[in-house]
């Protein structure tokens, strides 16, 4: 599994983030990608990069445990307005279509 770090990201990409926020294949917060990431639903993850470092670990080390592609992009602002909430740190996208379609448009990555 690859880690995508800071690039400059495509305006695409948020547009696609908030379409599967509309599609219901997206959850946020800190608990509820947690839980996203342990029942096998998450097909991506998405870390602000201005999240803690705590909270950048916790999920780097879940993800490679559950094997789930992780990116660190954007910022927490950033994140919560693209699905139309508050700041938010930590994503998961839930459909493969729109989590290939992500990280085809940031650069590819391999599943791990």
């Amino acid at each position: 599994m690859e880690e995508e770090t800071e690039k400059k990201i495509p305006d695409k990409v948020l547009g696609t983030i908030g379409l599967a926020m509309r599609a219901g294949k997206l959850v946020s917060g800190e608990f509820m990608t947690e839980q996203a990431i342990r029942d096998g639903k998450a097909e991506l993850v998405i870390i602000a990069m201005d999240a803690s470092e705590g909270t950048k670990k916790k999920f780097t080390d879940s993800c490679r445990y559950y094997r789930v592609p992780i990116l660190y992009v954007y910022d927490k602002e950033t994140l919560g307005q693209s699905i139309g909430k508050r700041e938010r740190a930590s994503i998961a996208i839930l459909d493969r279509g729109f989590a290939g379609s992500i990280r085809k448009r940031i650069g590819g990555m391999n599943n791990g």
